[in-house]
C-alpha cells in the first residue's frame, strides 16, 4: 500500500492529473484529494480480497437465488396456471346446481362427469377456484342444515372482494344462531355490518337488531335500526326499522 500511496502522490504532481492543484479549485487542499484517492484504492482492494476469500459462498448464493426464482416461475406458469384454468372449467356445473338450489348435487355430484365443490377443493387446492368452492360449500351445508360443517368451510374461505366478506360473516352468524350460540352469532353479524353495501348491510343490521332484542339489549337494537333508517332509507328493511324505532320508544 505504501507503493500505491507514493505512486499516487507522484501522479498528483503531473499536469492535467486530477490531483494536481493547477486543475482544481484553488481553495482545495491537494493533500486531502490524494488521501481520498488512496481511500478509494483501499476500498477496491478490500472488496477484491473479500470476493477472493468468499467467492465460493457468493457464487453459491447466486446459484441458489437463480434456482429459487426459476423454481417459482416454473411453478407459477408451468404448474399453477394450467391448474387455475382447469379449475375454472371444472366448477361450471357445480355452480349451475348451486344456483338451482340443488345444494347436495353441487357439493358432490353436479352431473355430466363434472366435479362437485368438495372434489374441486381437494383436487385444485391452492387455486382461486378452490378457495371460492369453500365458500359455496359452506353456504350449501348451511342450507342443508349441517351448520358445524358450514362453519368449517366458511371459516377457511379467504374473502377478498367487496361482497363475499359480508355474506361469509352473515352466513356464519346464521349458522351460530341455528346452533344456539347467540354471542358468536352476534359477533359475526357485527363483522358483516362493518362493510358498506346498499342491500346486504341493512339486511344483516336487521338480523343483528332482532338478535339484540332476543337478548333484551334494546339499546343496541335501537342503534342498529337507527343506522338502517339513517344510512339505508331506501332499503327493504327501512320500513321495519321505522316501526321498531317507535316500538322501542325512540
Amino acid at each position: 500500500m505504501a507503493k500505491n500511496r507514493q505512486f499516487i502522490r507522484q501522479k498528483g504532481n503531473q499536469s492535467g492529473y486530477r490531483g494536481n492543484p493547477d486543475t482544481q479549485n484553488p481553495n482545495q487542499d491537494p493533500i486531502e484529494d490524494d488521501d481520498t484517492l488512496v481511500d478509494i484504492v483501499e476500498v477496491k482492494e478490500s472488496a477484491q480480497d473479500f470476493f477472493e476469500k468468499n467467492q465460493t459462498l457468493i457464487l453459491g448464493l447466486l446459484v441458489a437465488a437463480i434456482l429459487v426464482v426459476g423454481g417459482y416461475l416454473a411453478y407459477k406458469y408451468g404448474y399453477q396456471a394450467p391448474r387455475e384454468k382447469a379449475s375454472v372449467e371444472a366448477i361450471h356445473k357445480a355452480e349451475y346446481q348451486f344456483k338451482q338450489d340443488s345444494f347436495a348435487l353441487a357439493l358432490s355430484n353436479p352431473g355430466e362427469g363434472y366435479e362437485g365443490f368438495l372434489d374441486i377443493i381437494e383436487n385444485y387446492s391452492g387455486t382461486k377456484v378452490a378457495n371460492l368452492a369453500k365458500y359455496y360449500a359452506g353456504i350449501s351445508y348451511l342450507n342443508l342444515g349441517n351448520y358445524d360443517v358450514a362453519l368449517e368451510y366458511l371459516d377457511e374461505y379467504d374473502a377478498n372482494d367487496d361482497v363475499t366478506p359480508i355474506t361469509k360473516y352473515g352466513a356464519m352468524g346464521d349458522a351460530h344462531a341455528e346452533l344456539g350460540d347467540l354471542d358468536a352469532a352476534k359477533a359475526n353479524y357485527k363483522k358483516a355490518v362493518g362493510y358498506e353495501n346498499e342491500f346486504l348491510t341493512p339486511y344483516y343490521l336487521s338480523k343483528l337488531a332482532v338478535l339484540n332484542m332476543s337478548q333484551d339489549d334494546s339499546e343496541s337494537a335501537l342503534a342498529n335500526y337507527k343506522r338502517i333508517q339513517k344510512d339505508f332509507p331506501q332499503s327493504a328493511e327501512a320500513k321495519d326499522a321505522d316501526k321498531y324505532i317507535v316500538l322501542l320508544g325512540a
